[in-house]
């Protein structure tokens, strides 16, 4: 099994951001849509121009099936106005090359974040990873577990910091401890 990581350094994420922001627009926006809002990609993906034109995104997740909200930071709003300017309503966000109005598949999804991971000399990154990240610097900003528990829609708060590196960080502490 191949456990993806979040990315945890805050410096490395802003130099991030700027890499997509140069590179591809497109890009840009569903990294930012990852690690903004904890969306799964394929929910990412599925999300079309009229989905983020309001403050918050609203969506049923593919794979729970649950009705859910999520109100766009400031840098995200600039982002998608600026991105959408001129799309039409029923366009994919984060479309395609291929054929006339298709999403991102998540294959091509995975290629381009591990492309900017290999760039940055990362490890273990993939589309989860965006996920991951937006949880792990939520848990390191506000150390509230039950409210992103229920925001990744987790059933309970070890399986929540299992999944954003929480547990595995504490144990690498203690574990470096341990002086025979």
């Amino acid at each position: 099994m191949n456990l993806v990581q979040p990315i945890r350094d805050k410096e490395l994420l802003k130099e991030m951001r700027k890499y997509f922001k140069e590179q591809n627009e497109r890009n840009y926006l569903m990294f930012l849509l990852g690690i903004h809002t904890g969306l799964r990609i394929s929910d990412i993906l599925v999300l079309i121009v009229k989905d983020v034109q309001g403050a918050s995104i609203f969506i049923r997740e593919q794979k729970t099936k649950k009705t859910r909200e999520v109100q766009m930071t400031s840098e995200l709003k600039r982002a998608v106005k600026s991105y959408t300017k001129g799309k039409p309503s029923d366009e994919y966000l984060i479309r395609s090359r291929e054929g006339k109005n298709k999403p991102l598949s998540r294959s091509m999804a995975y290629k381009i974040l591990n492309q900017a991971a290999e760039e940055f000399g990362l490890e273990r990154i993939g589309t989860h990873s965006l996920r991951k990240t937006y949880g792990y610097h939520h848990y390191q900003k506000f150390k509230d577990i039950a409210t992103l528990q229920e925001a990744l829609n987790h059933i309970e708060p070890g399986v929540t910091k299992r999944y954003i590196g929480i547990r595995q960080d504490d144990l690498n502490k203690q574990q470096s401890k341990i002086d025979w």
